[in-house]
């Protein structure tokens, strides 16, 4: 049960943090900006296009696994996408931000949501979100930590949401810069929260 709390609660953080970043207007990170490219250019909303990415990527981590495809993670970016789309739906009722005050406020938030939302999730190890799911794969096959794992994703996408005409700004230097570093502390955070119960448990 608590597998499935922390899996659903991640999601929703996470998808709340990708909306901030979005409705701040200052860029977002290089996934989240292909996605937004994807949904100006050729229809359909961002959130379908993380299922459609979703689905592409499950293809190409099934390729680099050499095993069967993970369907499971398409159950997360249907969630995810929904998600996304209700947040999006649901702060567009407040006003855009203007000043660049709110816009970096906003976007910070956003940032903080995003990497404490997916540490959260993924620390249920429940079919996780495909490309963080081929985040994971290339740390495994590369040995590099966290940081530098999605440090490389987020570059290797920026280049993809730059061919889209995604919303890339000064957003996504920073989510680009920071997005790891920002996971990898709030992963650590998340994994010594847990093991503190035990700790005290075991009496250390």
């Amino acid at each position: 049960m608590a597998k499935y709390m922390y899996y659903t609660t991640g999601i929703l953080i996470l998808t709340l943090g990708v909306a901030f970043t979005i409705q701040s207007n200052l860029g977002v990170s290089p996934f989240d900006a292909l996605l937004v490219g994807l949904a100006a250019n050729l229809g359909l909303t961002v959130g379908s296009w993380e299922v459609i990415i979703a689905f592409i990527l499950i293809g190409c981590n099934s390729v680099l696994k050499k095993q069967k495809p993970e369907f499971s993670g398409l159950l997360t970016a249907v969630i995810t996408g929904i998600s996304i789309d209700v947040w999006l739906f649901l702060l567009d009722a407040f006003a855009t931000p203007e000043l660049w005050v709110t816009k970096f406020l906003g976007f910070g938030i956003g940032l903080l949501t995003i990497g404490m939302g997916t540490a959260i999730y993924l620390c249920a190890d429940f079919a996780p979100i495909p490309v963080d799911r081929f985040m994971l794969i290339i740390r495994e096959l590369t040995k590099m930590n966290i940081w530098l794992t999605k440090t490389i994703i987020y570059i290797l996408f920026l280049f993809l949401s730059l061919l889209f005409q995604g919303p890339v700004g000064i957003g996504t230097i920073l989510a680009v810069c920071l997005g790891g570093p920002i996971l990898h502390y709030c992963m650590a955070l998340i994994d010594f929260k847990l093991k503190q119960p035990s700790s005290k448990q075991a009496g250390i």
